[in-house]
């Protein structure tokens, strides 16, 4: 594993992308201290992986599962295909479409907001 300050990286940042794909992960420092890893996915698969590791809105879901596992409050197979179709279906039908009620405990929605920024 490789450290390379950020004023270097961003001097050669071409070069440490191509030496990440081959050599592995890069620890990006500021004043001697960790801000960023550069790395190459190896495929979609692991880029997903990586990706859905960091994000907070998946993080909160699985928080949010594994406590409905711990109190019991699960559904069975049939139940949450039962629930996931039924949605699938309102969302087809557009904002107009009413809701239809859903026994309990239904599918989480995750309870944190999650925004992007685009630069």
């Amino acid at each position: 594993m490789k450290i390379a300050s950020l004023a270097d990286v961003k001097a050669k940042l071409s070069a440490y992308v191509d030496e990440c794909q081959t050599e592995g992960p890069i620890v990006i420092t500021r004043n001697g201290r960790p801000v960023a890893v550069l790395l190459a996915p190896q495929n979609d698969d692991d880029l997903e992986r990586l990706l859905l590791a960091r994000n907070p809105r998946f993080q909160a879901l699985m928080a949010q599962a594994e406590e409905s596992i711990k109190t019991g409050k699960t559904l069975s197979h049939d139940e949450f295909w039962r629930q996931a179709y039924q949605r699938a279906d309102v969302r087809a039908a557009g904002p107009e479409a009413v809701s239809i009620p859903v026994a309990t405990p239904g599918i989480a929605e995750p309870r944190v907001g999650y925004q992007t920024t685009e630069e």
